[in-house]
């Protein structure tokens, strides 16, 4: 049975999903899409958007790059800076790769993609461009280039290397390599688009998409709100979960800690890998053509009982798509990398299995499960658990209970209540324990200006420790380096070499701070106040944060992550290399009075006793 209401939004919304499609066209399809539909485009604010069109209109306009990954919205912004200085839809929708346009006494010139340009015409365009970059008055023409980072350096390669072209070759290098947007002395501005917060542009765009006037046709469906629950459109039900009115946005929030979590351990989600993820979430179903609904497809989904099949909390991770499809999207990739799903607890499993008929756990199955009829304890999930129950030694039986229990643990990630997450252990949903505290005790408070507790620290300098050493020390005060005698990435270092205080003492301390470059925390070893021993930082990102955490509990080292290992084994080197220089430059400053002798000997002694016990 086909339903005979159709929308024309829902039909748009699917082509920002993992459907088949031309990357390379996907702007202008997406522009001709809104054009024969009649549809407002999907609108948020983009970051230097703004920046950009007053460099363009200001007296002294610079030429400018936007570089990073596929997606990120390179060619979307370079069509709404032609569009506000004048160009035509009609003249940017032409296959043209290079437009140019008049602006006061200047010439723009708007190259859409690098990449695109044959050899022959880089060659005559990069030496004008390096003009207008190192000579900008000896030039009328300014640009607008849109480049993926990898093939922005590549691309300069080709030209014949003069000065103006060695010069703007190194001057993107040096952009590029030390995250800069200018330096002075050039006519050329560096957008990285791929610097933006994946959960700052997942927020701005998922408002948009929600609170688009598309969704005003759904009031003609007779599935929107239906008074049968089981008679009630997938769509919107996923739809209302994301606006959150009941739950106070709780599952777009935990999704928004995921994709916080996933930039501070530097995985870039682009804006359009961000669209395909609401698009999937909230149309997508695995017996769906191209795996995305349709508003033709809903009754026989409902006449089917298979809506539970179109759970949002499995869509966010690709549950919709075959193995093949989702691994080839970055999203749900970066997204599964969490194990959400796979990864439980005894107790979560327990409730699962045995909550419905456990009165020890009842409370807490109805809170959690029995409330949600429709992802929850729908009716094929309440057959599928009575059948492993009684019948458990069937393999038939077991497989489809337990790929149920993984959408129930996604479900569970997003819709448990945030005055219980604590005391249900949430983030043991995942591979990452230890995220949650990252986030709000790390993260967050570094973003308000807020100084990370000592506590906290030596808990990181505990495990540290250990790594350190080889050895099971317990001494969370003091980072203790220590070697084999000479070789310093020794599995087991016995040999004591030097000690640094955790808390202020004589220039040295340990901290956690902002980054504010990379806008991510750092862990930051002062040495000495002498302004030529620089501290010694380490970007703290999730895996290194999870991994100190758990070898500081008791884990062994080599059991969770050889390449962290080898980060903590590399960072103590660069530390025993500090120290190095601090002893050259004290002895350089200082003869070493008997005394400073016999303080350092016993400071040796004191931590060697710890050591030793």
């Amino acid at each position: 049975m086909a339903n005979t209401f159709v929308s024309k939004w829902i039909n748009f919304l699917r082509k920002y999903g993992p459907i088949p499609r031309n990357d390379n066209m996907y702007d202008e399809a997406i522009q001709r899409a809104l054009k024969r539909n009649k549809i407002e485009p999907i609108k948020f604010e983009t970051p230097y958007l703004q920046e950009l069109i007053n460099n363009f209109k200001s007296d002294f306009p610079k030429s400018v790059i936007l570089t990073g990954t596929a997606g990120d919205g390179k060619t979307f912004c370079c069509r709404e800076i032609w569009e506000t200085l004048g160009g035509t839809q009609e003249e940017w929708g032409k296959e043209q790769k290079i437009q140019s346009l008049s602006i006061s006494d200047k010439q723009l010139i708007i190259i859409k993609d690098l990449s695109e340009i044959q050899d022959g015409e880089k060659k005559q365009l990069l030496p004008e461009i390096a003009q207008s970059i190192v000579e900008p008055q000896t030039t009328h023409k300014i640009y607008l280039i849109a480049a993926n980072d990898g093939q922005l350096i590549e691309a300069w390669n080709i030209a014949n290397q003069d000065h103006n072209i060695q010069e703007a070759r190194q001057l993107i290098e040096t952009l590029l390599v030390e995250e800069k947007k200018q330096i002075q002395g050039f006519n050329l501005l560096l957008y990285n688009l791929s610097r933006l917060n994946n959960e700052d542009m997942f927020y701005q765009i998922l408002d948009a998409v929600l609170n688009h006037s598309g969704w005003q046709e759904c009031n003609e469906c007779i599935y929107k709100d239906a008074a049968n629950l089981h008679q009630r459109c997938p769509i919107w039900e996923n739809k209302k979960r994301l606006d959150g009115n009941d739950d106070q946005q709780l599952m777009r929030k935990r999704l928004i800690d995921l994709l916080e979590l996933l930039r501070h351990n530097g995985m870039h989600i682009p804006i359009r890998q961000l669209l395909l993820l609401i698009s999937n979430l909230l149309l997508g179903h695995p017996d769906a053509k191209d795996k995305l609904l349709t508003c033709q497809q809903i009754p026989d989904i409902l006449a089917t009982k298979t809506a539970y099949l179109a759970s949002p909390y499995s869509n966010i991770f690709g549950g919709n798509l075959s193995i093949r499809k989702r691994n080839k999207t970055d999203v749900f990739t970066a997204l599964r990398y969490f194990c959400i799903g796979t990864e439980s607890s005894n107790y979560f499993d327990n409730l699962l299995i045995f909550g419905a008929d456990d009165p020890a756990m009842n409370n807490d199955y109805q809170e959690l499960i029995s409330k949600d009829p429709y992802y929850g304890e729908y009716e094929q999930f309440r057959i599928a658990q009575t059948r492993y129950l009684e019948e458990n030694d069937l393999p038939e039986t077991k497989e489809a209970f337990l790929s149920l229990l993984e959408t129930q643990r996604q479900r569970l990630f997003f819709t448990i209540p945030e005055d219980r997450s604590s005391e249900l252990n949430l983030w043991e949903l995942t591979v990452f324990y230890y995220a949650g505290d990252y986030l709000e005790k790390i993260c967050r408070p570094l973003k308000r200006r807020q100084k990370i507790p000592k506590s906290l620290i030596s808990q990181l300098v505990k495990g540290m420790n250990r790594i350190f050493t080889g050895l099971f020390m317990n001494n969370p005060n003091e980072l203790i380096l220590a070697t084999s005698g000479s070789y310093s990435q020794a599995r087991i270092s016995k040999v004591f070499e030097e000690s640094i205080s955790v808390h202020k003492k004589r220039g040295e301390s340990v901290s956690i701070e902002l980054n504010s470059e990379h806008n991510a925390p750092d862990f930051v070893i002062f040495l000495s106040s002498h302004p030529e021993i620089a501290p010694v930082q380490l970007r703290l990102n999730l895996t290194r944060y999870e991994y100190l955490n758990r070898v500081a509990e008791g884990a062994l080292p080599s059991n969770f992550s050889q390449e962290c290992y080898e980060d903590m084994l590399a960072f103590k080197t660069k530390i025993l290399g500090q120290i190095n220089l601090r002893k050259q430059k004290e002895e350089q400053m200082d003869d070493s009075s008997e005394n400073e002798i016999i303080l350092r000997l016993l400071e040796l002694r004191s931590v060697e006793s710890v050591l030793m016990n």
